[in-house]
């Protein structure tokens, strides 16, 4: 597989936002509320620059490695995984349609985390573990306002800039350099 410099450069750029976002999750794991994270602020600039397979392998493998670390897998990992990957194809397709800046990163933000929120809080408490569907739609209001605060100030703040830095090229000084190395 021959890639250009240019695909090679945001390989690891999107390498390195992945792995932002994990440490993100991990290090502040303690101390942040439930689902203030930016990895939906993450996945929109990114599907929008990936084909659909790998936006939504950005965004599942995210969750499932989160999982696997902290609390190990189960059926909320396929479930989550793949639901936060739908977002991420969802986000694929709504920026090629939509220009990516912050009032359309808030707008999907907003819907993909109402969406995601709704498939998964209202599904799993009651499917897997005999909750009921009052009790999963009360406890999940504070969650998803936490989760759509969380969301609100990263795709105001980190998606634009990582929109930025995805479309940055190097400079060709530095193109020169990175050849002869």
């Amino acid at each position: 597989m021959n890639l250009s410099n240019t695909e090679n450069r945001n390989t690891i750029k999107y390498a390195i936002t992945w792995g932002g976002v994990f440490l993100f999750r991990l290090i502040l794991l303690p101390w942040r509320m439930p689902n203030v994270e930016p990895l939906m602020a993450a996945v929109m600039p990114t599907s929008s620059r990936m084909s659909v397979l790998q936006s939504f392998l950005f965004a599942a493998s995210s969750i499932a490695v989160y999982d696997a670390v902290t609390s190990g897998w189960g059926v909320w990992t396929a479930i989550t995984a793949a639901l936060y990957g739908a977002t991420a194809i969802g986000a694929h397709f709504y920026f090629k349609k939509f220009a990516s800046n912050r009032r359309h990163f808030l707008t999907y933000g907003i819907i993909a985390t109402l969406a995601y929120d709704a498939l998964t809080g209202f599904t799993i408490g009651p499917i897997f573990w005999g909750q009921t569907l009052s009790s999963a739609i009360i406890g999940q209001i504070p969650f998803t306002l936490m989760h759509l605060a969380g969301t609100i100030l990263f795709a105001l703040v980190l998606s634009p800039l990582l929109a930025r830095w995805y479309a940055r090229e190097a400079a060709p000084a530095a193109i020169a350099v990175a050849q002869h190395i």
